[in-house]
């Protein structure tokens, strides 16, 4: 006999940690370096990058799901998906600290988990060269190893600076039209204030969406208006999105992108991820779009 549990039994473990929650010391506002970093919790697939390019891995207790590179990464504990995530899962492993990229959530979860006796540092999320700069110092900082970060920082932003440069000279910016999915014949694209946004910009190239941020759908007439030159979508991000689907969406068909079948996928936390690895992103990206108008 199958056995199901009772509405009691279900909420146990959420007012479990509620309790613990409760009857926890107030900890200090503001905290930017953990008192104790041997077991910490990354959320956020950037963060757990950053970790380990500083060569701190061996600080990590768990990560998110996102965190799926470098592919040792995956050998940790998986807390969940760092927009879904639960206060019971996160302080199940028992953390020293936690270390989450904003926007993690939902925010709920996250009140709670700021709430709680362990110390959770909240990392920005900006998508630009300096943001990327950000990221690093705030991670190196908060496991209080500066100089490695400093480091690392600084050899990031010669990657990038060099990365950048190699789509200077050209004069005619591709119009680029990222497009999340298309589930239910719905195009929902990229507008400003998104990564997508941010690495299309970064490799020399035009979003091709104007007058909104965030992610939205759009109008046939809107993406007919786009003119995009080049269709960009992600993978491992969700169902996949294939060339056959997407032109035969008449109005993406009638745009330059579907008259010439140009449509470039990338794997989501490479293309959108905003940490070490974003200068080749950005690399790989241009070379896609330009072709050997790029300059190494």
């Amino acid at each position: 006999m199958r056995f199901v549990p009772s509405f009691r039994t279900a909420l146990a473990p959420m007012l479990g940690v509620l309790l613990a929650v409760a009857m926890q010391p107030a900890k200090a506002e503001g905290t930017t370096v953990f008192a104790d970093t041997s077991r910490i919790a990354s959320i956020g697939g950037s963060i757990t990058e950053i970790v380990y390019a500083l060569g701190e891995e061996g600080r990590l207790v768990a990560r998110d799901s996102t965190s799926n590179y470098p592919e040792a990464a995956a050998k940790l504990p998986d807390v969940g998906y760092m927009r879904g995530l639960s206060p019971e899962g996160v302080l199940s492993v028992n953390p020293s600290g936690i270390l989450a990229l904003h926007g993690s959530g939902p925010k709920e979860a996250v009140d709670v988990l700021k709430k709680s006796s362990v110390p959770f540092i909240e990392v920005p999320d900006h998508y630009n060269h300096e943001g990327i700069l950000e990221k690093i110092r705030i991670v190196g900082k908060a496991l209080g190893v500066d100089a490695k970060a400093q480091k690392l920082a600084a050899e990031t932003d010669a990657k990038l600076t060099a990365a950048e440069k190699q789509t200077a000279a050209i004069k005619e910016r591709k119009r680029v039209l990222f497009v999340l999915s298309t589930q239910g014949g719905k195009i929902l694209a990229a507008g400003s204030d998104t990564a997508a946004d941010g690495i299309i910009r970064l490799a020399g190239a035009v979003n091709a969406v104007e007058g909104f941020s965030g992610y939205k759908g759009m109008t046939d007439e809107a993406i007919v208006s786009a003119k995009p030159d080049v269709i960009l979508t992600m993978k491992g991000g969700g169902p996949p999105i294939s060339e056959e689907e997407l032109f035969a969406n008449p109005a993406v068909a009638s745009t330059p992108a579907g008259t010439n079948r140009k449509m470039v996928s990338m794997w989501g936390g490479y293309l959108l991820g905003f940490g070490p690895r974003t200068a080749e992103a950005i690399h790989d990206l241009a070379v896609e779009l330009y072709g050997n108008q790029v300059v190494d």
